[in-house]
């Protein structure tokens, strides 16, 4: 159970984490090569820095999802009385969980395309279905995410919906104990 949780919570952060320090290395391992006297540059550095971007996209739908992150106006719904914004919040998730898998769905013809084509990236010589399967991921895994979203504002709609500052300070209160846990 316990890793379920930490999947739940951390699942698409770790994915995009690795990707970012990835990004990293192989940019700076880039500018050190261009550097080196005699030394050609890494044909691959651009290609793969570019994948590891459109990646990192698609991975973080269902983690902007999950973590409510996504972009909307709080202060509207913040001008609504309690139980309309609770309704708010799960047509809010209806709509994104229908897009996620509308577009999913789609994905796969996307997908199934460049498959048969067999493209190949020119500098990495990766197939590209590989670099495309991500796109399909991100999309199921964000109606997944929806559903859950749905699932969780059912399960909270008893509960008091905090405004939008509300939610700030509360997370940035959490965030200021989890650094302070971590200096200790």
């Amino acid at each position: 159970m316990k890793v379920l949780h930490w999947l739940d919570k951390h699942m698409e952060e770790t994915f995009l984490v690795v990707m970012l320090v990835l990004i990293a290395c192989v940019s700076m391992l880039q500018v050190i090569v261009r550097k080196i006297p005699g030394m050609s540059s890494l044909t691959w550095a651009e290609e793969f820095c570019r994948f590891m971007w459109i990646w990192s996209v698609f991975i973080s739908l269902p983690y902007t999802i999950r973590m409510e992150n996504m972009l909307r106006v709080g202060v509207l719904k913040d001008l609504l009385p309690d139980f309309l914004k609770k309704i708010v919040n799960l047509a809010v998730d209806m709509v994104t969980m229908l897009s996620m898998a509308y577009l999913g769905y789609y994905s796969v013809t996307v997908y199934q395309n460049i498959a048969r084509s067999n493209e190949i990236s020119p500098a990495m010589q990766w197939h590209m279905s590989f670099v495309y399967v991500f796109m399909v991921i991100g999309f199921f895994l964000g109606a997944v995410r929806g559903i859950q979203m749905i699932l969780i504002h059912i399960r909270d709609f008893h509960k008091k919906e905090l405004s939008t500052i509300e939610q700030t300070m509360q997370d940035a209160a959490k965030e200021a104990d989890m650094a302070k846990e971590g200096d200790d």
